[in-house]
C-alpha cells in the first residue's frame, strides 16, 4: 500500500535559485524538526522496517556514539513543539503511540519519534572531508547505508556525476561553515513509478526514476550542527504524493524541470 501525503509539504524549486545545486538556504532552528500529515502511517512503516531489517538500515560507528546520544537529548528536547507530549519517561507522539526512548540506542530511537532519517557525519582530526559514520536510514532514495558508512563526502556521491571536485569543495566548505544556531535547508525533486519509502539500491544500480512516472518524492533535507560534539547531522524527511496532487505551480516544474534530483 502506498503511503502518500494529501499534499507535498515543501516546494523551494518553484523557484529557480533553488534548483541549482547545491540549492541550500537558511532555516529557522525551531523549524528543523518536521512533521506532517503522513506522520502515523510513515511511523508504522519505519517501525516494520526497523523490527524486520535493522542491520540494513542502522549503523552507527564507536566514533560517532557521542554525536548520536547528543542528537538524540536534542531532538527529545525539541519535539513538544511538533504535537509531542511527555508522560513520565514515555514520549506520546502525534498519532496516540506511546514511545519510551534507550538513551543506548540513540538512533533506533530517534527512528521510532519522528519520519526523518538522520545522518551523522563527521571531520576527522587528519581528514579533509566529513566522514559519514552513523545513520538511522529507513527511507533510502536509491542508496544503501552499506555502501556510504565510513566514506568521505566525495566519495559518498561518486554516482552522482553533477558532484564533481569543484562541487565536492563548496560542499565540504559549506560543512565546516555550519553554526549550531543556524541549519540550512534544501529539497530535491524526484519522479518515480513505484511510490515505496524503502527504496534501496546498490551504487551504480539502474535507478527507478522515469520522466513519465506518477508518483513524485521529494526530501526535505537539513543540514544541522550539534553543539558539543560538533558534529554534522543531516536529516532526510521524505514525502511522496501522487503527481495529481501537486499545485498548478508545482505541477509546471515537474513538467519542464526535473534536473534538480540530488
Amino acid at each position: 500500500m502506498a503511503i502518500l501525503q494529501t499534499r507535498l509539504p515543501y516546494a523551494p524549486w518553484t523557484h529557480p535559485a533553488a534548483r541549482r545545486l547545491p540549492g541550500v538556504m537558511p532555516l529557522a532552528p525551531k523549524d528543523w524538526l518536521f512533521v506532517d500529515d503522513a506522520y502515523g502511517a510513515q511511523m508504522a512503516e519505519r517501525a516494520r522496517i526497523l523490527a524486520t531489517q535493522e542491520d540494513d538500515v542502522l549503523a552507527c560507528m564507536p566514533c560517532a556514539r557521542d554525536a548520536a546520544r547528543e542528537l538524540l537529548d536534542l531532538v527529545l528536547t525539541q519535539v513538544p513543539q511538533h504535537g509531542f507530549g511527555h508522560q513520565g519517561g514515555a514520549i506520546l507522539r502525534p498519532d496516540g503511540v506511546r514511545f519510551v526512548p534507550d538513551p543506548a540506542r540513540p538512533l533506533w530511537s530517534l527512528g521510532h519519534l519522528l519520519q526523518a532519517d538522520f545522518c551523522i557525519l563527521q571531520k576527522p582530526r587528519d581528514g579533509d572531508e566529513h566522514v559519514l559514520t552513523g545513520a538511522v536510514l529507513c527511507f533510502p532514495s536509491s542508496w544503501t547505508l552499506a555502501d556510504k558508512l565510513g566514506r568521505a563526502l566525495l566519495r559518498i556521491h561518486a554516482p552522482v556525476n553533477s558532484y564533481d571536485a569543484q562541487m565536492g569543495a563548496r560542499v565540504q566548505r559549506m560543512f565546516d561553515m555550519i553554526r549550531p544556531e543556524q541549519p540550512l535547508w534544501r529539497a530535491n525533486l524526484l519522479r518515480y513509478e513505484n511510490p515505496a519509502l524503502y527504496q534501496p539500491r546498490r551504487e551504480f544500480a539502474p535507478k527507478d526514476k522515469r520522466g513519465d512516472g506518477v508518483y513524485i518524492r521529494s526530501e526535505r533535507q537539513v543540514l544541522s550542527r550539534l553543539p558539543a560534539s560538533r558534529a554534522v547531522v543531516f536529516a532526510i524527511h521524505t514525502a511522496v504524493v501522487h503527481i495529481d496532487a501537486l499545485t498548478p505551480e508545482q505541477r509546471q516544474v515537474v513538467d519542464t524541470n526535473l534536473t534538480h534530483a540530488g
